[in-house]
């Protein structure tokens, strides 16, 4: 993960348990009357800016978006929206999904070279019904996205569901780590996908994790609509 430790500091650490004693405020907040509210505040804001100052410093993130609940592609092509909005440039990797145009691929057109978009599967695997073809596929969006990895051009390159292709076997875990490992220091890559190895959330800096809770599918028979689900 480079030179730099992911460990905080301690005086960092110390700020953060700060922050939290202090809380967020509104409603949550200890004090009655509104003088003790706002000196609780005022020291709150106090830390925060000491915690901002603190934390200064600038790399590409490994970014993983995995669990059992709905929104992993949604979170990461949120990020896309975000890079695009500051003139970056970014790439999108799609390892499973290719079977039809979502609707994120035709909104994102308008943003031309600025945004390279490849759906390089054919669908899930009870749809192929090919493992050999789906690893030679999985293999040529690898191919792919190695392209996008190097270049210091590419400040967002997003691999859609290349953990699903990690845990069927189609991808080496460890071809993908030493991949991520050769991009330019400030390019920032993101990974989705339920079930990551803990290899590979150990690997990133940002991990969330989608909870289920409700699905309209399972529980509702409501099926994949446009604009939600593609």
């Amino acid at each position: 993960m480079g030179m730099f430790s992911k460990e905080a500091p301690s005086e960092s650490k110390d700020l953060d348990q700060q922050a939290q004693e202090l809380g967020i405020g509104g409603h949550l907040a200890p004090e009655s009357d509104e003088w003790g509210y706002k000196k609780r505040m005022q020291r709150r804001q106090e830390i925060q800016i000491k915690r901002v100052s603190e934390r200064n410093r600038e790399k590409g993130l490994v970014i993983l978006f995995t669990g059992q609940g709905k929104g992993k592609t949604t979170a990461a092509l949120g990020l896309a929206l975000r890079m695009l909005g500051h003139g970056e440039k970014v790439a999108i990797v799609q390892f499973i999904k290719g079977g039809w145009e979502p609707g994120e691929a035709k909104a994102l057109k308008s943003f031309g070279d600025k945004l390279q978009w490849h759906s390089l599967g054919e669908g899930f695997t009870w749809e192929t019904q090919n493992r050999l073809r789906d690893k030679q596929l999985a293999s040529k969006a690898w191919q792919k996205a190695m392209k996008y990895l190097v270049n210091k051009e590419q400040k967002l390159v997003i691999l859609d569901e290349v953990v699903i292709a990690i845990k069927l076997g189609y991808l080496d875990l460890e071809e993908v780590l030493m991949g991520i490992s050769k991009r330019p220091p400030l390019t920032h890559v993101v990974l989705t996908g339920r079930g990551a190895p803990e290899k590979l959330i150990k690997y990133s800096d940002l991990v969330t994790e989608m909870t289920l809770v409700h699905h309209p599918f399972k529980e509702q028979g409501v099926r994949a609509q446009a604009g939600i689900e593609y």
